[in-house]
């Protein structure tokens, strides 16, 4: 059976990965870090998935980078042992934390405020067990984090350091890299990442601190760093996958988007040059990510059934469960005869969000003789 007759077979929507996209994808990643003397940690919520971890982390066993306590149980149940837990941690997670750790799961977490390091410096001690910590820096007013010339940067370390939790480091993350484009501008945005956190590690050494991790990383600035001096691992997601928001930026094409939406045409508004397909946003998410880049790419970029764009259609719109593509604003070209009936696929604007939406992946194998597969994905915190 042909990729083409077994997807064809299938139900829509449904969620496809082309293994070869992906495989070509991380170590595109790891070429360009390699050289550069960091240890990848790759970020694991985009994957979601025991079976595409193992495609991403180096060995297929770690280190990793989570989101959520729930992809720290799963992954670590699954072998992974040296993992980050990289949202600033609430108190009241402790316990699973701890629960994790006894395990044999290395667990880091990161936080930001003193009262997040008395917490945690208080359940280390009463446990006998020193959770590691990463002091969480802002390089770029993008979300959580202390600026590196923070005093509190120093004042954090000492409640940890002196309160039976373990000071492992700095991490930082340049999500407004996100809204850069082109080389340039991501190599600088890189260099700011990197400095940011240097800057604060050398902060905690001059105070007589411990800080051997130095963690930074997006997939833009993975991708263009240039020169990672005094940094030690670099965390990144979506590059396993890529989609639109990264290929709007430049650090992709859509040639490289290894995640697309399987669905079905199932009606026609010809007067007002629509086709619907039976994929909506429960299917795409609703993240307009592309909506404010140089080509809004709508809710999706539509491909016929083997993958290739169809030039100037969009999914222009989307309710729960239907999808109005249409020919993108100020495109030339014709709108194709497109029988109810025919699949398409859909290329994504944030491949986690979309991801998000299925219980799994049907994959086109990277192995040509190979047949599809089914890898499940989980959800939960």
């Amino acid at each position: 059976m042909t990729t083409t007759d077994a997807l064809s077979s299938l139900s829509t929507p449904s969620l496809i990965l082309d293994e070869g996209r992906m495989l070509r994808n991380v170590d595109r990643l790891r070429q360009h870090l390699d050289p550069l003397g960091v240890t990848i940690r790759p970020h694991l919520k985009t994957v979601k998935s025991v079976e595409a971890a193992r495609h991403v982390l180096t060995g297929g066993n770690g280190p990793a980078t989570v989101s959520t306590l729930k992809e720290a149980e799963v992954f670590a149940a699954a072998g992974v042992k040296d993992i980050l837990y990289a949202v600033g941690i609430a108190p009241q997670k402790l316990p699973r934390v701890l629960a994790l750790r006894a395990t044999g799961c290395d667990l880091t977490v990161v936080l930001d405020s003193p009262e997040q390091a008395t917490a945690v410096a208080n359940a280390s001690r009463e446990a006998g067990d020193a959770i590691p910590v990463l002091i969480e820096i802002d390089s770029d007013g993008h979300r959580s984090g202390l600026r590196p010339d923070d005093p509190a940067v120093v004042s954090i370390g000492r409640i940890l350091a002196d309160g039976g939790a373990a000071l492992r480091g700095v991490g930082t993350h340049a999500g407004e890299s996100y809204g850069a484009v082109g080389a340039e501008a991501l190599a600088a945005f890189a260099e700011r990442e990197r400095l940011a956190a240097v800057t604060a590690a050398e902060a905690l050494r001059a105070a007589g601190l411990p800080c051997p991790v130095v963690s930074v990383g997006s997939t833009p600035t993975a991708h263009f760093a240039r020169d990672l001096s005094g940094v030690t691992e670099v965390r990144a997601g979506v590059y396993a996958f890529f989609d639109l928001v990264m290929a709007g930026i430049g650090v992709c094409t859509p040639d490289d988007i290894a995640l697309s939406v399987l669905t079905t045409v199932i009606g026609h508004q010809k007067e007002r040059g629509w086709i619907m397909v039976d994929a909506g946003w429960m299917a795409l998410s609703r993240d307009r990510g592309t909506a404010n880049q140089a080509v809004d790419q709508g809710y999706g970029l539509v491909c016929d059934i083997e993958g290739r764009v169809l030039d100037g259609l969009v999914v222009a719109s989307a309710n729960q469960e239907h999808g109005v593509i249409a020919l993108r604003s100020g495109s030339s070209a014709s709108l194709p005869d497109l029988a109810v009936g025919t699949q398409l696929r859909i290329l994504p604007n944030h491949a986690c969000a979309t991801a998000a939406q299925f219980d799994g992946y049907e994959v086109i194998p990277a192995d040509p003789a190979q047949p599809m597969a089914y890898w499940p994905r989980f959800r939960g915190w």
